[in-house]
């Protein structure tokens, strides 16, 4: 009676109040998550940001100190000298005031920052009508001046197209962290509102069975939800005393403390995935701004460290660019989105087209099957998809010369598709821990084997979206087996 009685003086219904706490929860913990987010991508941006401009700001002073040795050599500074550094941009004049800018202290030569000249420093920023500063920092002046025998020399090179480069690595990190907003707190917030639904029906059941008990009063049903508004994106570990519970509540809170338990392992999940995401994505952005600053200096006249940027940049733009489709298979597959197309096929002629197509990629191990014809009901291009993924795992593992074995069998109304190798095998605390995004076993050989981490995670996706599962069997030092099993039909028309 109480209980009702409360609710018509608040002018709420119970379902309404479960509402309210579901709804206050899910807001406070999306809204930490993206703070999170923002601040982890708010650091990166500074550290590469940072990193960028000191390569940049070393590069020139490495032209300025040829100029300067240019004009501290006997005799006066020839004019096909002259052409030479104006060409490169630099230009170079004699005035007799005093050196101004920011004066720098003369570093001894390093391998870290070269050969550091006493003199000063300072940029000068033209004014242009109808340009704002952005577009005026792309005429930005660099200026070195220092004094010899009596006259002031002033170094000027312009340093737009270093700005420009900085412009287009962070236009380019933005849209890459965008990217990784899209995929990861879209998730992330479908996952904790589906997460949290039963909260609304366990808070009207509570209020239900308050008022047919009779046998305690509103204010600990009150209590509780006051319990569960308190719980935010920081006190994710708080959870609802037991003991301070009346005996007919316990059950309800029991659950409660068992979904929050679920809520606070998605949450730290989504930050890990975001958080790994981001360290993956660094690596290529470092090395492609280091490959482009090697050509920037040197590219221009060595034809050797020409080719070998342009290769590393191309390599680590295509690992970037699965590493990126990878993540938005993920995302999709995460948010429901993606559609199978179910068809019926043979995975004994699939398996024969996955083993052709590793022969030709890879010559340096030998190649074994045992098939049997067996159908399946399922997306080809999935399945297709998760047999290359074991495959290109079994090969990176795998030793020149070693055999990997494609097989495909029915057992128990199930299809098995096993990509066994004579690789270096999995450590037995690590088994468990392969299907988890960005989990390598093997940490040393990320780099080297150029996997993402993401590869096993897929085809777990997969394997069970088909209503299946995967196994692990490894040995250290002797191979490891990684199998799939999915229904099977009986033939081509079921």
């Amino acid at each position: 009676m109480s209980s009702k009685m409360n609710s018509e003086n608040t002018g709420e219904k119970p379902d309404f109040k479960a509402r309210k706490v579901n709804a206050s929860i899910v807001l406070k913990l999306n809204n930490r998550f993206l703070l999170r987010l923002i601040g982890i991508f708010l650091t990166l941006d500074l550290l590469l940001f940072a990193a960028a401009g000191t390569q940049s700001l070393i590069s020139i002073e490495k032209q300025v100190t040829s100029a300067v040795e240019a004009i501290q050599e006997p005799g006066s500074i020839k004019a096909e000298e002259l052409m030479w550094l104006e060409s490169y941009g630099i230009n170079i004049s004699v005035r007799n005031t005093e050196p101004k800018g920011l004066n720098f202290p003369g570093v001894p030569d390093n391998r870290f920052f070269g050969k550091v000249l006493e003199g000063a420093r300072s940029f000068y920023l033209p004014k242009e009508a109808g340009q704002n500063l952005l577009q005026r920092l792309d005429s930005l002046i660099y200026i070195y001046e220092f004094s010899l025998d009596g006259q002031t020399f002033s170094i000027s090179m312009k340093i737009g197209d270093d700005i420009l480069r900085l412009k287009h690595l962070m236009l380019f990190a933005f849209i890459v962290e965008l990217l990784l907003l899209l995929t990861g707190i879209l998730p992330g917030m479908r996952m904790i509102r589906t997460t949290l639904r039963p909260i609304g029906a366990l808070a009207e059941a509570a209020q239900n069975l308050n008022v047919r008990a009779g046998g305690f009063s509103s204010e600990k049903v009150e209590n509780l939800k006051d319990t569960l508004d308190s719980i935010n994106a920081e006190k994710l570990d708080m959870r609802i005393s037991l003991d301070e519970t009346e005996s007919e509540l316990k059950n309800l809170a029991e659950a409660i403390n068992s979904l929050l338990d679920r809520i606070n392992e998605t949450y730290r999940s989504q930050i890990r995935f975001v958080s790994d995401a981001s360290h993956e994505l660094r690596t290529p952005i470092a090395v492609i701004e280091g490959y482009a600053n090697l050509l920037d200096r040197w590219g221009k006249r060595d034809e050797k460290t020409l080719e070998e940027g342009i290769t590393a940049i191309k390599d680590e733009a295509s690992n970037m660019k699965d590493l990126v489709e990878q993540l938005l298979f993920l995302a999709r597959g995460d948010n429901n989105t993606m559609n199978l197309q179910f068809e019926h096929f043979d995975l004994a002629q699939l398996g024969d087209e996955v083993l052709r197509e590793s022969q030709m990629i890879d010559g340096g191990h030998d190649y074994d099957s045992s098939t049997e014809s067996i159908y399946v009901y399922a997306d080809k291009g999935l399945i297709k998809q998760a047999l290359r993924i074991l495959v290109d795992n079994a090969i990176k593992y795998t030793n020149a010369g070693g055999k990997i074995t494609l097989s495909i069998s029915g057992k128990d109304g199930k299809a098995v598709l096993a990509v066994s190798d004579e690789g270096i095998g999995i450590a037995p605390e690590a088994v468990s821990q392969i299907f988890d995004r960005f989990y390598r076993a093997d940490q040393s050989r990320a780099r080297a084997t150029g996997g993402s981490g993401l590869g096993l995670s897929i085809a777990k996706w997969i394997a069970e979206r088909h209503g299946g599962h995967m196994e692990v069997l490894s040995r250290q030092g002797i191979g490891t087996k990684v199998s799939i099993a999915i229904p099977s039909s009986e033939n081509e028309g079921q």
